[in-house]
């Protein structure tokens, strides 16, 4: 029995979220699946965020033992052929004591906002939040820079579990390209970890900072109340894409929020 990592990718739009329900399409359990029709074992897979539904993957990490004796490019190239379309194994190895979740430094995400957009887009109603307003990126990005460090977040969701709010962001910021269809707004952000629902709740407030709906005055007394009360509603799922979870280099000895790899899992959730 050998212990496997693995980045996943998925479109989200067709499942109820990444964890396994008991009812209803999830990612885990298409993987799970797959994992018994190439190896013939119930194999349970452990993921390093649980994104909800509709939110999309490029980056996400994830973890299963299995008994296989062919090599790890041909389990990679079976379970790809085993999946559906919209989930895909981009990278497959054996690492031993491997933990997606517990052993991550950090998670970034990338959302993705069609601006000044009166008549949608049909082609990419599935991955962005088309808007009909123009942005002003600048004043966004002002607000932005607010959120970097280590405070609390309490502002923009709940915890998984008990009371902390705290987390430290090492990237918040807003870049504008162009897209295949038209101009494209991308907001990226970086953590240790997320609420539930944070990085969509503060996309929504930052893009009304851009709409000049809320001031940056205002978003930033919003952000330091720590109350869910002032958020606003979180943005649509389909704008956000689990881009890549962090790890330590091999060897590299490291503590999280004083957590040491050989104690007690802290509290860690990724963005739903």
């Amino acid at each position: 029995m050998a212990r496997y990592r693995a980045t996943l990718a998925y479109d989200g739009t067709g499942f109820l979220g990444f964890q396994k329900q008991r009812s209803g399409r999830t990612v885990q359990a298409e993987v799970e699946a797959a994992l018994l029709a190439v190896s013939g074992q119930p194999v349970s897979v452990v993921g390093a965020g649980r994104t909800d539904a509709g939110v999309h993957a490029t980056g996400q990490v994830i973890a299963f033992d299995a008994e296989w004796l062919h090599g790890d490019d041909a389990l990679l190239t079976v379970l790809n052929h085993a999946l559906p379309q919209d989930i895909a194994l981009r990278d497959l190895a054996q690492q031993a004591d491997f933990h997606p979740r517990y052993d991550a430094l950090a998670r970034a995400y990338r959302y993705d906002v069609m601006p000044t957009s009166p008549v949608r887009h049909p082609l990419m109603s599935r991955l962005t939040w088309q808007i009909a307003q123009p942005l002003d990126v600048a004043r966004m990005n002002e607000a932005a820079c607010l959120l970097l460090g280590e405070h609390d977040f309490a502002t923009f969701g709940r915890p998984p579990r008990g009371t902390n709010t705290v987390r430290v962001v090492y990237e918040s910021v807003w870049r504008q390209h162009e897209g295949l269809y038209g101009p494209m707004c991308s907001y990226s952000i970086e953590a240790t970890a997320f609420l539930h629902h944070m990085v969509r709740r503060i996309v929504t407030m930052l893009v009304d900072v851009g709409r000049g709906w809320q001031s940056v005055t205002q978003f930033k007394t919003a952000f330091r109340a720590a109350s869910l009360r002032c958020a606003g509603k979180p943005a649509p799922p389909q704008g956000l894409v689990l881009v890549t979870v962090r790890y330590p280099l091999p060897g590299q000895k490291y503590e999280r929020n004083g957590y040491r790899r050989d104690a007690a899992p802290p509290e860690v959730r990724d963005e739903g």
